[in-house]
């Protein structure tokens, strides 16, 4: 399978203080990974690197086949989906949901004088449907609730038929019903074999939808864990990710984690698997 992301050895320094610190990683094409951490550790800065809107201080980050710092990234960055706080604040309140999707076409937030034809009305109506909010077309997107915004920004970052869905925290903020219902359609996406390689970052196991296939785990900038997520969420990984002792659960493809009693935790650390 083809790299959709390498990074190796990155380093992203802010202020003095490194972000991400000697960070390796590999998407591949088909891939669905979910990337944990406390606040702080880094998770952001790795999807920002991912999304070409920033560059490592040192180290070397392809994405798509192309070299960051040799390559003009206004080309790569129509091939990339995100969805984040950030794009959303930078979206027009007044504009109809149906142009906040078609928009992604051509990069821009706020329709302008772009064409659009037909076609791309089709499709960002079908991807609307997809994510259950096909009958809010015509809404302003200010008037939408939390929920509704996090699935029209997951259909504005799909519109463009993209190799590469970033998703930075879609789910928060979302009240249990919410984000039930964004993990659910977001099950579905992963599980779908023509979706693109996919990077969800969240603070939470329980919002890691079924069908994801890997799991990476930062602290302090660097990884703590990484790989297919079966062997990689193991009470051992998630305990030294999150700095406290933890156990995780598997049920019906949905993950849970909770704090365990101090002597419990070392039973569960002699036993684990090594964390790299």
């Amino acid at each position: 399978m083809a790299d959709i992301v390498n990074l190796a050895a990155v380093t992203v320094v802010r202020d003095g203080k490194p972000l991400l610190d000697s960070v390796d990683w590999t998407v591949r094409q088909g891939e669905r990974w979910v990337v944990l951490g406390p606040n702080g550790a880094g998770k952001t800065t790795l999807l920002r690197v991912a999304a070409t809107t920033i560059h490592p201080s040192s180290g070397s980050a392809a994405v798509l086949g192309q070299l960051l710092g040799r390559v003009d990234v206004f080309t790569l960055r129509p091939r990339i989906g995100l969805a984040s706080v950030a794009v959303a604040d930078q979206l027009p309140r007044h504009e109809p949901v149906r142009d906040v999707v078609m928009t992604a076409l051509h990069a821009v937030v706020g329709r302008w004088r772009e064409p659009y034809d037909t076609a791309d009305e089709q499709r960002a109506a079908y991807l609307l449907d997809q994510l259950g909010v096909g009958a809010l077309h015509d809404r302003h997107f200010g008037s939408l609730s939390e929920g509704e915004r996090k699935r029209v920004l997951i259909a504005r970052a799909l519109m463009a038929e993209p190799e590469l869905l970033l998703l930075d925290e879609p789910a928060a903020g979302l009240d249990l019903g919410g984000r039930e219902e964004l993990v659910h359609r977001l099950g579905m996406l992963a599980r779908d074999p023509l979706s693109p390689a996919t990077v969800l970052v969240t603070h939470h196991v329980e919002e890691i939808p079924e069908g994801f296939t890997h799991a990476l785990m930062l602290r302090h900038g660097r990884v703590v864990a990484a790989g297919p997520i079966e062997q990689t969420l193991t009470a051992a990984n998630l305990s030294a990710c999150f700095g406290l002792p933890l156990e995780v659960h598997r049920e019906r493809g949905r993950w849970t984690a909770r704090t365990v009693a101090i002597g419990a935790h070392k039973r569960l650390v002699d036993a684990g698997e090594p964390t790299r």
